[in-house]
């Protein structure tokens, strides 16, 4: 049977190319039962930075999330903004929004932790539409709608087990949300942390600011996806992206437990959140 896959944006604007793209791999990976989009117009909307002022983001992800038509919700990119947005929309989620998938990554984990830390048992870090004109390949963009088409296990980051609870995030993004009423309970889950264009300074305190918060020092262990790092503008930070996450853990008492398939390229993979659908 075909899907019908809402396409919101939360963050920053959509480049109009996205819908053929899209369109296009949906009927190469699915001639036979080829998903249908539906794009909130918003998508394409600039206001500043955003796709959309606020109200209008916030009132397209609570109509594609409360429609029962739909059977996932797509976060189209990235970029900044959806944090903004929880506040509003989470008091008008109805029965209808918890019965579908929810895919996105990046700026998109700020509105993933505030669903799963509601309950909500089928959200997943992974690859979204805009993919496939960000980051030169259109694989990791096939990768994501193999998820939510089929939950196709070789989408998944190689050590999902299906046994242990597991989150994803952009490093930045988690440190943001603690302390707030966004925070998820991350107890037992092995957390995976990737990054991009960031300073390694800044990435430390970040780190810092994660593993001395109480509620995350549960967490089974980190690991460590792909980091794209900045320049530092004054001295070379001279510790690798390894080592400072190492060191934290350390610092921690909280395992180290290695790479992850993640990352703002063509490689990223699909971390549930918790134990997808239970």
């Amino acid at each position: 049977m075909s899907k019908r896959i809402g396409i919101v944006g939360t963050s920053s604007p959509l480049d109009p190319r996205v819908v053929e793209a899209t369109e296009a791999m949906a009927s190469r990976l699915y001639p036979e039962a080829t998903p249908s989009f539906v794009f909130a117009p918003q998508c394409f909307e600039t206001a500043g930075h955003f796709a959309g002022p606020d109200g209008v983001r916030a009132q397209a992800f609570v109509d594609m999330a409360n429609d029962p038509e739909i059977d996932a919700v797509w976060f189209g990119r990235g970029g900044y903004g959806s944090g903004r947005l929880i506040e509003t929309v989470m008091p008008l989620l109805g029965p209808p929004a918890r019965e579908k998938d929810y895919l996105g990554y990046s700026d998109a984990g700020a509105m993933l932790a505030a669903l799963y830390g509601a309950g909500f048992t089928r959200v997943a870090h992974g690859p979204m539409p805009h993919d496939a004109l960000g980051y030169g390949a259109p694989e990791s963009a096939e990768r994501g709608l193999r998820w939510l088409m089929e939950h196709d296990p070789a989408a998944l980051e190689p050590s999902v087990d299906g046994v242990t609870p597991t989150a994803a995030f952009n490093i930045m993004m988690l440190s943001s949300l603690i302390g707030t009423p966004w925070q998820p309970d991350l107890a037992g889950h092995v957390v995976m942390l990737e990054e991009v264009s960031e300073y390694l300074y800044r990435i430390d305190r970040a780190l810092f600011h994660i593993t001395s918060n109480p509620a995350l020092r549960r967490v089974k262990g980190f690991r460590l996806g792909r980091w794209s790092i900045t320049p530092n503008p004054t001295a070379d930070f001279a510790q690798s992206p390894e080592s400072v996450l190492r060191h934290w853990c350390e610092r921690a008492g909280v395992d180290y437990l290695g790479e992850a398939d993640i990352g703002h390229d063509l490689g990223n993979r699909v971390v549930p959140f918790g134990l997808y659908g239970r």
